[in-house]
């Protein structure tokens, strides 16, 4: 009996099923950009309020126990955060925006990296790559013209890539146990 532990690319079922949802939400987020836009906005600033405040409650229990100082700083900041962002959207909009580009960015050199290491979807990893590296280096030079439509369409371009991708090469899984 051998046992590796590289994992393997398989694709089942489930990730068509999930490439295929994510393919659709991608077009649907395309129709409605400012929308999407406004609905990030308004969704990461009530779940950083909401996080906020439950790690700030979470960290009175700490008190004692060690780990008070960093769970109240964190609860503080994701507190300030999330009320700063509902009560200045447009600000809360550029701040994401800025964060988005540097995630297409970051994402986009991985899959390029990613690409030139693995021969199953080599294809598929290097374009989306660099469309995604494409992607955050006009958001990220180009704020003002990005924050208000380009947000949600990005959003829709990347969901659409990652389901795509997601279709041709599967997810990284550990390999199952053979019997010799």
């Amino acid at each position: 009996m051998s046992s590796t532990t590289t994992p393997v690319h398989r694709r089942t079922a489930w990730d068509v099923i999930l490439g295929l949802i994510l393919v659709a939400a991608g077009l649907l987020l395309f129709g409605n950009a400012v929308f999407a836009t406004a609905l990030s906005v308004w969704i990461i600033g009530w779940t950083n309020l909401v996080s906020g405040v439950l790690l700030l409650i979470g960290s009175l229990f700490r008190i004692r126990s060690g780990g008070f100082f960093s769970a109240a700083l964190g609860g503080a900041f994701l507190t300030v955060m999330g009320l700063f962002v509902l009560r200045n959207p447009l600000v809360g909009a550029l701040a994401l925006t800025l964060a988005a580009g540097v995630a297409f960015f970051a994402s986009g050199l991985t899959r390029l990296a990613w690409s030139f290491t693995d021969r199953q979807g080599r294809l598929v990893l290097f374009f989306s790559g660099l469309i995604s590296v494409g992607l955050g280096f006009y958001v990220l030079f180009n704020p003002g013209e990005a924050t208000l439509v380009l947000l949600g369409t990005l959003l829709g371009v990347q969901t659409l890539l990652e389901g795509l991708t997601l279709i041709a090469v599967g997810r990284l899984r550990a390999p199952q146990p053979t019997e010799a």
